[in-house]
């Protein structure tokens, strides 16, 4: 756990309290220096306010907010990765009643909507990411693959003659449970499904959503085209770490992966995950929250930061410091418009038909943890990828009753 507190000591009218998740990967390029220069500055502007910001590492953040929450200590504000279980509970200003017009106006509109609940914004995006296939270039000129994968079948011959010609992990695939659901997700899109119906309703065990995940089995895991560790023991960062160490073909990944791999010099290509038998419907994007809890009030002050927090400077220093995808239209349009963000533009393509988790339903931290628990077993030897789904499918729909 990190804690760091940002702001003025001085005696201003209103003491704002954020607590924030942590997007650094060291304490040199950690969110508190962030949080720490723009505080500064709206300090500077708004002398009657003090912000506090409290910054905590991912692992703990949305649990630390809870127990806050629960004790009846909330913060004015938290940066985490949910907010309907918040909003549900009624503890959250909605965010046309904190933001000016133009700021609200600013974000996305796929990500507005999905920080609606019964069509009324509580969760404001605060970052925001895509997911595309990498490949390791050397790798594949090795085998003999002059181009990326654009069908299923494809990339399985291609996965083939990357395990014949000795690589390590011809196609990584992280189910393990520190982001099994965003690598089911992805794969659920590519086969033309996804978490939820047209409705919003889950449907984990719809037909196509069975048929990918056996195709995952048949044609990769049990062909041996996934590496030595079993897909629900691989957790993303160390699929990543192989990834830069030159041991992955493919995988599936997000835009820190460019600096990592960088960093050791791995020559890569970046293309959408293709689809069953060509272009995926969609692919996946994921979103971080911000919101502004009502318990200690201070509605005015807490809007006056925010709409500072998202003018376009800030969103574009977060979004160059941290290798993260801008959430408001006039910070895309700058970072499209800058050649330094080149490597950035197929995700910022990607970004605005992008398809997100099932946030606004507050059953969805619940149903995401026994995903992340569960799924692997789906592609394990002698796993049965209708019941794994079936099963999943089944405490969803409960948890979707008990809304």
């Amino acid at each position: 756990m990190t804690l760091a507190g940002c702001g003025s000591t001085g005696s201003g009218e209103v003491t704002l309290k954020l607590v924030a998740a942590d997007y650094g990967d060291s304490s040199a390029n950690s969110s508190e220096h962030y949080w720490a220069d723009l505080v500064e500055k709206f300090e500077a502007k708004h002398p009657d306010i003090n912000v506090e910001v409290t910054v905590l590492s991912w692992n703990d953040v949305d649990a630390e907010v809870a127990k806050m929450v629960k004790a009846g200590e909330a913060p004015d504000m938290a940066q985490i990765g949910a907010y309907s279980d918040f909003a549900a509970q009624d503890k959250l200003y909605p965010a046309d009643e904190l933001l000016s017009i133009p700021t609200q106006g600013d974000f996305l509109s796929s990500l507005t909507s999905a920080g609606e609940v019964d069509r009324i914004q509580y969760g404001m995006p605060f970052a925001s990411s895509t997911r595309l296939m990498f490949y390791n270039k050397d790798l594949f000129a090795e085998a003999g693959i002059t181009k990326p994968p654009t069908t299923w079948e494809q990339l399985a011959a291609d996965a083939e003659q990357l395990k014949e010609n000795g690589v390590k992990y011809p196609f990584a695939l992280p189910l393990g449970k520190e982001e099994a659901q965003a690598e089911s997700l992805m794969w659920l899109l590519a086969g033309g499904d996804g978490y939820t119906d047209q409705i919003g309703s889950y449907n984990l065990d719809s037909e196509l959503n069975v048929k990918t995940f056996d195709w995952l089995k048949t044609d990769l895991v049990d062909k041996g085209l996934v590496g030595p560790v079993a897909p629900g023991k691989l957790n993303r960062q160390d699929a990543f770490n192989a990834f830069s160490n030159g041991e992955v073909g493919m995988l599936n990944g997000h835009p820190t992966l460019i600096a990592q791999a960088k960093k050791k010099g791995v020559d890569f290509g970046m293309v959408p995950l293709p689809g069953r038998s060509g272009k995926a419907k969609a692919t996946m994007g994921v979103a971080d929250w911000m919101m502004a809890f009502k318990q200690n009030g201070h509605r005015d002050q807490i809007g006056a930061f925010l709409d500072f927090v998202y003018s376009k400077e800030n969103v574009l220093d977060f979004s160059e410091r941290y290798n993260i995808l801008p959430v408001t239209n006039s910070a895309v349009d700058a970072m499209s418009e800058d050649a330094k963000f080149k490597q950035l533009e197929p995700f910022l393509n990607a970004l605005p038909t992008s398809q997100l988790y099932p946030v606004g339903n507050t059953s969805w931290a619940q149903v995401s943890a026994d995903i992340k628990e569960r799924i692997g077993k789906a592609v394990a030897p002698g796993g049965s990828p209708a019941a794994v789904l079936t099963d999943i499918q089944n405490k969803a729909r409960a948890a979707e009753a008990a809304e």
